[in-house]
């Protein structure tokens, strides 16, 4: 590339702090010019960790730093808002998952983007987790046989919480609640993994006094292929071990825990400073393959949140293709939409 994409972003909580900025700054194909946020704790915050970073009042100021591109984290109920205004201004838009509210604002921003020959994209990072990238390299080396079953949860154990990641203390119409949240991710992994959706049926409830979202949900995907997804998403789970299983006629790949990079974003690693080791999963995190008594284990796929900016960079110079296409982000809002009908209504909702 000639020269760095210039890169905001809107939002200095605990996505813009941990899922974008670092990311960004760490790549060589990107430079972090500003970060748009009007809260004190979190500009003092920002100072600290990028010197020299300027802190913005809003999109305008943004434009006015030199930003060629904007990542949007903000709060669900946002997403809209502020893609839009970011495309009116001439910005190419990385906007945190998922893409809207709904599927009709997505499909909105989608036919904005167009028509200002900008970029729009989806910040779906849970496609280069370690685990999912495992499974990924399982099915196309046959190692399953042929999958009829896809299982696979995000759970914690958080009773009393009044905040948290999740966004369960958001109100629905503000994007809160597991389903817009842990659910896309699930989503948007199957459908990587199995291709479209034929129908759903969901169950969604309120577990936590802390919650006034939903905090519970389960889903039921059958896919046209015919494979069965079972995907969970819950705030109240005392088990919190499982994460994949992989049902196959040659066997079972399980797994357990959580793809290390959130953590050790959290708490300060970067791509930059972890150099080669990023990503890169303890075997006691490895999987196994079962078949009956049989266990053998398996090594895991290197973690690569790392590359989603490189990517999407490369993108704004004409040099490859989107990370995220974003009718996938709007096929997999066609489905959270389904999600919500199916729970409402107490009924399979098909979508074919």
């Amino acid at each position: 590339m000639s020269e760095p994409v210039r890169i905001g972003v809107v939002g200095y909580g605990l996505g813009g702090r941990a899922f974008h900025a670092p990311l960004i700054a760490s790549a060589a194909e990107c430079a972090l010019v500003g970060v748009v946020t009007t809260n004190a704790d979190r500009r003092a915050q920002l100072a600290e960790d990028h010197p020299g970073v300027a802190a913005l009042d809003d999109l305008e100021a943004l434009v006015d730093a030199g930003a060629e591109a904007v990542a949007i984290s903000s709060t669900t109920g946002t997403h809209s808002e502020l893609t839009d205004a970011a495309l009116d201004l001439g910005l190419h838009v990385v906007c945190d998952k998922p893409l809207a509210i709904d599927a009709a604002h997505a499909a909105a921003s989608i036919a904005r983007a167009l028509e200002r020959g900008l970029l729009l994209t989806a910040y779906q990072n849970r496609r280069w987790d370690s685990d999912f990238l495992t499974i990924k390299r399982l099915l196309a080396e046959g190692a399953l046989g042929d999958v009829y079953r896809f299982e696979s949860r995000f759970e914690r154990w958080a009773p009393g919480a009044p905040r948290a990641w999740w966004r369960a203390e958001l109100p629905p119409e503000l994007g809160g609640g597991v389903r817009l949240d842990l659910i896309t991710h699930l989503l948007d992994q199957t459908m990587q993994l199995f291709g479209p959706v034929a129908s759903v049926y969901a169950e969604i409830g309120v577990r936590r006094a802390a919650s006034i979202a939903e905090d519970d949900v389960c889903v039921l995907v059958t896919h046209v292929d015919g494979t069965s997804a079972q995907l969970f998403a819950n705030t109240m789970s005392g088990d919190v071990s499982r994460r994949f299983r992989v049902l196959g006629t040659e066997g079972a790949y399980v797994v357990g825990g959580v793809d290390g990079q959130e953590d050790a974003l959290r708490s300060g690693a970067t791509p930059a400073s972890a150099g080669d080791s990023w990503g890169v999963e303890p075997e006691a995190a490895w999987g196994h393959l079962a078949r009956g008594a049989e266990l053998t284990v398996v090594p895991s796929e290197r973690g690569r949140w790392d590359t989603f900016y490189p990517a999407f960079a490369r993108a704004v110079r004409g040099e490859g293709p989107l990370p995220v296409d974003p009718y996938e982000a709007l096929g997999v809002l066609v489905v959270l939409d389904a999600i919500a009908v199916s729970a409402a209504e107490n009924r399979v909702v098909s979508l074919v």
